[in-house]
C-alpha cells in the first residue's frame, strides 16, 4: 500500500518554474516507478512524465520535453517535478501516481494517486 501526497502547485505567469513534491507513504516506494499525470479541464487525464524505482531512465511527454524534470529521492520517499518555461497550456491539476511497470503511458498502468495540486499558469 502506498499514500501519496502532491505539493507545490500554485499561480505562476507565464515563463515562471514551480517544483512539484509527492510525498509518499509505505514500504514499497523505492521499487516503484513514479509518474506525473495531468488533466486540464474538460480533458482527458493525461501522461507527463515517469521515473524508474533507481532513477535511472525517465520519459517524459513530448509537451514537456525539455522544460520539465522529474527526480526522485528514496531516502526521501520523494518525487519530484520540476516545471521550467511554463506556458498556459500547462495549467491542470498534476496527480502523482506509483506503477509497477517500466514505461506507465495511461491511468490503466497506475496502482496509487495522489489527490492532485493546481498549476495555473496565466499569459
Amino acid at each position: 500500500q502506498v499514500q501519496l501526497v502532491e505539493s507545490g502547485g500554485g499561480s505562476v505567469q507565464a515563463g515562471g518554474s514551480l517544483r512539484l513534491s509527492c510525498a509518499a507513504s509505505g514500504r514499497s516506494f523505492s521499487s516503484r516507478t513514479m509518474v506525473w499525470f495531468r488533466q486540464a479541464p474538460g480533458k482527458e487525464r493525461a501522461f507527463v512524465a515517469s521515473i524508474v524505482w533507481n532513477g535511472a531512465s525517465t520519459d517524459y511527454a513530448d509537451s514537456v520535453k525539455g522544460r520539465f524534470t522529474i527526480s526522485r529521492d528514496n531516502t526521501r520517499n520523494t518525487a519530484y517535478l520540476q516545471m521550467n518555461s511554463l506556458k498556459p497550456e500547462d495549467t491542470a491539476v498534476y496527480y502523482c501516481a506509483a506503477a509497477w511497470t517500466m514505461r506507465p503511458k495511461t491511468k490503466d498502468d497506475v496502482t496509487y494517486w495522489g489527490q492532485g495540486t493546481q498549476v495555473t499558469v496565466s499569459s
